[in-house]
């Protein structure tokens, strides 16, 4: 099979997919409603799209093609509130966060969709341990090599994107000390981790053959990279973000992607190198397991500095950017959140220390995502 043409979108656009946890309202544990939500959901006219994903106590939905971080916060809080109305029906309630703190993966029951099927033949429990939930933000690039120059460049900030939205401490009842646990999860498959560094789309085009030809891939759904190409949208794909706790946060991480790839294309300010790699798994550890508190080795200069403060200097070194695309109001936030050293996987650790009961951190968290304080 060969690799799809890289099509066209306009360059700076965006799209945010958000997977979330379908939970009871009894002891907020996962409830398997997706086939219900979806039946419910599909009577209300919205943008983008409602799927079902790996098992059947998650749903994925998606926005349209947006041109700012505050288009995607409009078209998120129209969905977000056709959910709320659905599990209001159905006497359940959804929940962002990365993790579902307690449940147990073996509970799970893979959705009935031929693609599910075939992955859970395949990879056996690792599937049901797959019920993790992710934010995945596409962003429009003017061609096809751009798209892999901006691929490898988001690769330095990967670690950023990790800790900005960490929301994933807790697996199986227990605190795992990682602010991003999800992403231990993700790293099991095989074809995970990182893109392969070229910089023009016939070199891709060759590894996508050789990948091919081994039998190892058929699609580039088969690779489950921290970022990826999507040639049927004009886009690369960020799939590192564990799914916010709020709406307003996964909108502002698209601002920030947004305003990443606007100084990209107006200043060019690096060319990406396999260099550039020696130092990405550790970085992305230390992001995953310290979240705010991680260190950033620097891949051009091998400096290492607070991650927290390589997050500020680098939303103020765009903020010109972050402007002209009217996401300041979002980077402003992040930048706070960052210098305070806050984020998801703290809050849910600061709600635990004062409830000590994780069903009603759920409870809590429920309540954040519907937009209403606890």
């Amino acid at each position: 099979m060969s690799l799809e043409a890289f099509h066209h979108s306009e360059p700076l656009t965006l799209g945010v997919e958000l997977e979330l946890q379908l939970v009871n309202t009894h002891d907020y544990d996962l409830a398997p409603y997706a086939e219900d939500m979806l039946r419910l959901m599909a009577k209300t006219p919205l943008p983008g799209s409602v799927v079902p994903e790996m098992t059947n106590s998650m749903i994925e939905v998606s926005t349209g093609i947006c041109h700012s971080s505050s288009e995607v916060l409009g078209q998120l809080t129209q969905i977000r509130d056709a959910l709320v109305k659905s599990a209001d029906k159905l006497n359940i309630a959804i929940v962002g966060g990365g993790t579902h703190p307690f449940q147990q993966w073996h509970e799970r029951r893979i959705y009935d969709k031929p693609r599910f099927q075939e992955l859970s033949q395949l990879y056996g429990y690792l599937s049901k341990q797959f019920t993790i939930f992710g934010q995945h933000v596409h962003i429009g690039c003017p061609d096809a090599d751009a798209a892999l120059v901006m691929l490898h460049r988001m690769s330095r900030y990967i670690p950023h994107f990790i800790a900005l939205s960490a929301s994933s401490p807790y697996v199986q009842g227990q605190d795992t000390a990682f602010d991003s646990a999800r992403l231990n999860s993700v790293f099991a498959f095989p074809l995970s981790g990182r893109a392969p560094c070229v910089l023009t789309w016939g070199e891709f085009e060759q590894y996508f053959d050789k990948m091919t030809r081994t039998g190892v891939v058929k699609s580039m759904k088969d690779f489950y990279w921290d970022i990826r190409p999507k040639p049927e949208f004009g886009t690369i794909e960020i799939r590192v973000f564990d799914t916010p706790l709020t709406i307003e946060r996964a909108a502002a991480l698209a601002g920030f992607v947004q305003s990443l790839a606007a100084w990209f294309l107006a200043e060019q300010p690096f060319t990406p190198a396999e260099d550039d790699y020696l130092v990405y798994t550790y970085n992305r550890f230390q992001a995953c397991r310290f979240g705010m508190d991680a260190v950033y080795v620097d891949p051009a200069s091998g400096d290492h500095m607070p991650l927290r403060e390589h997050i500020v200097r680098t939303i103020d070194h765009i903020a010109r950017h972050a402007t002209g695309l009217g996401a300041s109001g979002a980077l402003h936030m992040l930048r706070g959140e960052a210098s305070g050293g806050q984020n998801d996987a703290r809050w849910l650790r600061s709600r635990m220390q004062d409830e000590q009961l994780l069903a009603e951190v759920i409870r809590q968290a429920a309540m954040r995502f519907r937009g209403t304080p606890p």
